[in-house]
């Protein structure tokens, strides 16, 4: 997977004018390429060409940059991320990943992210970004994200509640321990933490979890492809000691793959991450976990807790987030959101 074949590879791929400004904006505000920084680029068939229009964008830079295309290391989904990419990403100061998941493939991103911790490389990590996601989330004003994710960053730090409600039956209570990181993920990435495109959230593990969330935006992983939009038939979380205690929708077999899925090994239930959506350019659910768990908002994830990053003393096989809409929250007495709109 050389520089050169690929420079060709991509040559052939037309590429939509309304990609360039979010691939510009990924390349050049997210991630800060630098000339002198080699860059690994990680893309499959599903999404060559907004892996092209990131491509062209960094090359434009004329940064060095080694193209994997993932179908070209054999059929998907991969039980591994092939060693050729590992092993290029250890010789790299920047990494983009952006691939259409497929089921089973959460274990090659751990890989992957395991070895962009391990050598702090400034991670975009674009999964199952899509030509709407780069004409609406990444095109936001990531500076002005920045701000207000400073803000609530600063706030969580201080905290040891959190209390969040919805219309449609959500009430959560939260409680954090000062020994849990707090996490800014604004879309302006640094090598202290990968992070998402498009950014706009702040996160943390929490210590305890307990109430009820109504999920009407979508669930995370393979599973948002398959049910996107749940505005229609919500699914409903009851939580207890930050434990998922029952689940039901009238969606009965997405109610089943939720819980099997969270029933994947002993912590896949257990409430691995609290984080409040940031992208105040989004006002939207488009049925897509990259970019809705961005509206501001709170959402949950059960299951790996970013343990590297966060400090939690646990791990899991499993992540899946899980979104609701139109938040009230209140950070200790202090509200900081109502319906979905920030009032700090």
């Amino acid at each position: 997977m050389i520089e050169d074949y690929h420079m060709g590879y991509f040559e052939s791929v037309l590429i939509a004018e309304a990609l360039t400004e979010g691939a510009s904006n990924a390349v050049n505000v997210c991630l800060r390429v630098k000339p002198h920084e080699k860059v690994t680029l990680i893309t499959d068939a599903a999404t060559l060409e907004i892996g092209a229009s990131i491509y062209h964008e960094i090359r434009k830079l004329g940064a060095p940059c080694n193209v994997f295309v993932l179908e070209d290391f054999g059929p998907r989904p991969h039980r591994d991320m092939p060693q050729p990419i590992l092993d290029d990403l250890v010789t790299s100061r920047v990494s983009i990943y952006a691939v259409c998941g497929q089921k089973g493939e959460l274990r090659t991103r751990m890989q992957m992210t395991k070895v962009v911790t391990d050598h702090c490389l400034r991670h975009g990590h674009m999964i199952n970004i899509n030509h709407q996601i780069m004409k609406e989330g990444m095109r936001a004003d990531f500076s002005e994200i920045d701000e207000i994710s400073t803000r609530v960053w600063e706030l969580g730090k201080a905290a040891k509640h959190i209390h969040a409600t919805t219309a449609r039956g959500t009430d959560i209570r939260a409680e954090f321990s000062p020994k849990l990181k707090w996490l800014k993920t604004s879309g302006i990435i640094r090598p202290e933490k990968w992070g998402n495109l498009p950014g706009g959230e702040v996160l943390t593990s929490p210590l305890m979890v307990n109430g009820t969330y109504v999920v009407d935006g979508v669930v995370g992983d393979y599973l948002c492809a398959k049910y996107g939009d749940l505005s229609q038939e919500p699914l409903t979380i009851v939580i207890n000691e930050s434990r998922i205690k029952e689940v039901y929708s009238d969606n009965r077999e997405l109610e089943r793959e939720f819980w099997e899925y969270c029933h994947t090994d002993e912590n896949s239930d257990r409430v691995g991450e609290i984080a409040i959506g940031t992208n105040t350019h989004l006002n939207h659910v488009i049925g897509h976990i990259l970019q809705d768990e961005k509206i501001p908002g709170m959402h949950i994830a059960f299951g790996h807790p970013y343990s590297e990053h966060t400090g939690a003393t646990w791990t899991s096989t499993t992540h899946i987030d899980v979104v609701g809409t139109r938040f009230n929250v209140w950070m200790e007495d202090m509200k900081i959101m109502q319906e979905g709109k920030f009032l700090i």
